[in-house]
């Protein structure tokens, strides 16, 4: 339980992090400048932290409960496909849906899939290493 709430607190800062190099790098600011119109002048830092902690435990949680039956032996592979997994619910179906719903460039929507890939992989992977079910 004490690694659970130590990893789940970890990943969801590092969820943060992550999203914050992915979407105030000077790449991203330039492919995210389609929003503009739209989105928010400021963020709410606590709100944002808030968020990704519960990210963090939820995520954590769902690998644990599905970790039995994950392709693979070895943590490493079953976090990769956890990674792989929570890619597609989360990052491949909303460039999906943006790509159906809006104009936005192409390489825009291949950033995000791309950038949510190596974010999802890092996160299922660290699950992997550090917790697994008794």
């Amino acid at each position: 339980m004490f690694r659970y709430i130590i990893v789940s607190i970890g990943s969801g800062l590092l969820f943060g992090v992550l999203d914050g190099f992915i979407n105030a790098n000077p790449l991203a600011q330039k492919l995210y400048q389609v929003y503009a119109p739209i989105a928010k002048s400021s963020v709410n830092p606590i709100a944002g932290t808030g968020i990704d902690l519960a990210y963090g435990f939820i995520m954590a949680g769902i690998f644990l409960r599905l970790y039995r039956s994950l392709p693979g032996r070895s943590g490493f592979v079953k976090g990769l496909s956890f990674g792989l997994l929570i890619w597609f619910f989360r990052v491949v179906m909303s460039a999906a849906s943006t790509w159906m719903m809006f104009e936005v460039p192409a390489n825009t929507i291949l950033y995000n899939l791309a950038a949510g890939l190596v974010e999802m992989l890092a996160l299922g992977v660290i699950y992997g290493l550090i917790i697994q079910p008794r």
